[in-house]
């Protein structure tokens, strides 16, 4: 899909020091939130839009880090053509009375090459915690600590149960996996 060609590290030993942490602007043209669920013996899969989003990464305290990002499951896309209605509809999603699919992250840890992203997503006007596995990428040819842009990739999975989108569990497993690669420009303020 899109080529990288290095992981960059939380804390770049090779990289400047940044003062203080750093606003991003999510390129939502760019960027996609994917997921992923068993259907029978199938997998159902798609795409939501980002409506908006903030992010802020602090690279010498990532504790100072924050992600706080609102979908449009309305406009929600599905492989298969009667899932992405069923996806919207009251039994599931029931975007005409919740029209906004929420992430707003509450702690951001070190986790080797990477991080984890721990936060509350809020579907259907129902709150659970939930954490994500993070890495950052440079795009391919940029130099060595230019954090200027960088590709976001964010996995995770939460239950339908848990927020009461639970139609069709007969023939929909309980697991949704989340993908999330997100291409971010450094505001300059």
């Amino acid at each position: 899909m899109y080529r990288v060609i290095l992981i960059i590290a939380l804390a770049l030993a090779a990289a400047p020091a940044l003062a203080a942490p750093q606003r991003y602007a999510l390129d939502a043209a760019q960027s996609q939130v994917r997921y992923a669920v068993d259907f029978g013996p199938d997998v159902s899969d798609g795409a939501m839009p980002v409506a908006s989003a903030t992010i802020v990464i602090d690279f010498e305290r990532l504790s100072n880090s924050q992600v706080d990002v609102t979908l449009s499951p309305g406009e929600a896309t599905a492989s298969f053509p009667f899932a992405a209605q069923a996806l919207r509809g009251p039994k599931v999603l029931a975007t005409d009375d919740y029209p906004d699919l929420v992430f707003v992250s509450t702690a951001i840890r070190p986790d080797g090459t990477g991080a984890i992203v721990a936060g509350n997503i809020t579907i259907r006007d129902v709150t659970r915690p939930i954490e994500l596995a993070a890495q950052l990428f440079r795009p391919q040819g940029t130099q060595q600590g230019d954090r200027s842009e960088l590709w976001v990739e964010m996995t995770g999975a939460v239950n339908r149960s848990d927020f009461g989108a639970d139609g069709w569990s007969d023939l929909v497993r309980d697991e949704v996996r989340l993908r999330i690669l997100a291409r971010v420009t450094r505001i300059d303020e």
